[in-house]
């Protein structure tokens, strides 16, 4: 149970340190890492120095006196018994002679060496004793045997080397302290030049909420934030196509709505101004023709709309994952075609043919190009549908008539939103037919192109993916 309230503990704490970095500005984050990394790298190599110094300058010291405890243990003069004064007096040296029974010289206190049993077992023991820190004093002793029952003692102080240490560790601090401070100042300075394209980013942001500019932004660079701003345009570019495809969409659809409910209104009006009091009146043939009128605009405005709600439809995204059996959707198809154009003949070569897809828009699209062909088919004509399988492992749903065709400055736009050429300008129709046609193709990762038919009619051809059923 301990563990887990430990475990507990340790989350909530690593949560309330991520809610007050989410608090701070990623300005602000970049210079406290910065002068965190700095501040560190910098305490590490002073420490790792100030290690180093101390190591070489106390092995330095004790190495010293040593050497000199040996040449003086080995001094002639001092083998023989006559030991000069000057030994005595080395002024950064205290030296003392050892005998069986303490310190024979010096006889004052404060020029005495520290000694302890390491010293008094060379007396007898010979050689030299292995430099220590005597707590005591805070100095370094190494005494060496100079004859038998004598032995010479060598102390040295350490305040010296201390207080240098103590030197180079404030030099140290204030290095280190003043790295901190460069490198904050260096993470300022890199936090607002490479910010900058952040700032635009967003400024650009608040533009297009506030006004609706999708005017792209100046990328300087290769770097990450460049590549961000390149993808930031992308979509400006994407978002401002949509915006001219709606605006062209309800620009041409109130084109195309106003010929109708212009020609709808003056019917209406004609029809309620004979009704009134001292009117003309209209004979019944005219009121039949009027009727009709009505009839076959309501028609035109029905298809319209419903072409228009198809087209917004299929604009939607949608995923694709439904097995679709490409047989059975032409032949649904060409069910309903066959009902619709009843004075026009059927040539039909299927192949069987599978792929991912929408059941219902494929359909639909198939419909549109079979509708197409029978609107510019004469009485009697031949309309013609083939399914082809290519050797790149694709479908072609090829349908052609035996109408006039489609001119040549015309094929570039046929699957165009509301456009007809002028041929077609006299034929019922919304103009929307092949666009959605267009559409559900390329929703399907396919493409559909216009062309000529052997017949001399117009040939429209849909490429598809897929794979053969099996």
């Amino acid at each position: 149970m301990s563990q887990q309230h430990e475990s507990a503990a340790a989350s909530g704490d690593n949560g309330r340190v991520g809610r007050v970095l989410q608090r701070v500005s990623l300005r602000s984050r970049v210079i406290l890492l910065t002068a965190i990394c700095v501040g560190g790298a910098v305490a590490l190599a002073s420490v790792g120095a100030f290690v180093t110094v101390r190591t070489s300058l106390y092995s330095q010291l004790e190495q010293n006196l040593a050497d000199r405890a040996v040449e003086a243990a080995h001094s002639k003069v001092v083998v023989e018994g006559v030991i000069p004064a000057a030994v005595f007096t080395t002024s950064d040296l205290l030296v003392g002679i050892l005998g069986a029974h303490g310190l024979v010289y010096p006889i004052d206190a404060a020029s005495r060496p520290p000694y302890g049993p390491i010293e008094t077992s060379v007396v007898y023991g010979g050689g030299c004793s292995l430099p220590r820190t005597d707590d005591r004093t805070d100095k370094v002793v190494v005494a060496c045997q100079v004859r038998p029952g004598t032995a010479i003692v060598f102390a040295q102080s350490l305040r010296p080397t201390q207080s240098l240490l103590a030197r180079l560790s404030l030099v140290l601090l204030f290095l280190g302290i003043g790295g901190v401070l460069v490198a904050a100042l260096a993470g300022t300075a890199v936090a607002q030049g490479g910010l900058r394209p952040v700032a635009r980013l967003r400024q650009a942001t608040e533009r297009v909420a506030n006004t609706g500019d999708l005017t792209p932004i100046p990328v300087s660079g290769d770097d990450e934030l460049a590549l961000l701003t390149t993808s930031f345009n992308t979509m400006l570019g994407t978002l401002a196509e949509s915006q001219e495809r709606q605006r062209r969409l309800v620009a041409d659809a109130g084109h195309e709505l106003r010929t109708p409910l212009t020609s709808l209104r003056t019917n209406l009006e004609l029809l309620l101004a004979s009704e009134k009091p001292g009117a003309p009146t209209l004979s019944q043939q005219d009121r039949d023709e009027i009727y009709d009128d009505v009839k076959a605009q309501l028609a035109e405005l029905t298809t319209l709309v419903g072409d228009l709600v198809e087209l917004a439809r299929e604009d939607a995204p949608q995923a694709i994952h439904e097995p679709v059996e490409l047989v059975e959707v032409v032949e649904r198809a060409l069910n309903r075609a066959r009902r619709r154009g009843s004075g026009v003949r059927f040539v039909t070569h299927l192949r069987p043919w599978f792929l991912l897809g929408e059941a219902h828009a494929l359909e639909r699209a198939v419909l549109n190009l079979l509708d197409n062909a029978i609107k510019f088919s004469p009485e009697g004509g031949t309309v013609r549908l083939d399914m082809r399988a290519c050797e790149d492992g694709t479908m072609l749903v090829q349908v052609a008539d035996a109408g006039p065709g489609i001119a040549e400055a015309d094929l570039p736009h046929v699957f165009e939103r509301f456009y007809r050429s002028s041929e077609a300008r006299t034929l019922p129709g919304s103009g929307l037919g092949l666009a959605i046609v267009a559409q559900v193709t390329a929703r399907h990762g396919g493409t559909v192109v216009a062309g000529s038919a052997p017949e001399g009619g117009a040939l429209m051809t849909m490429k598809l993916p897929g794979r053969p059923s099996s």
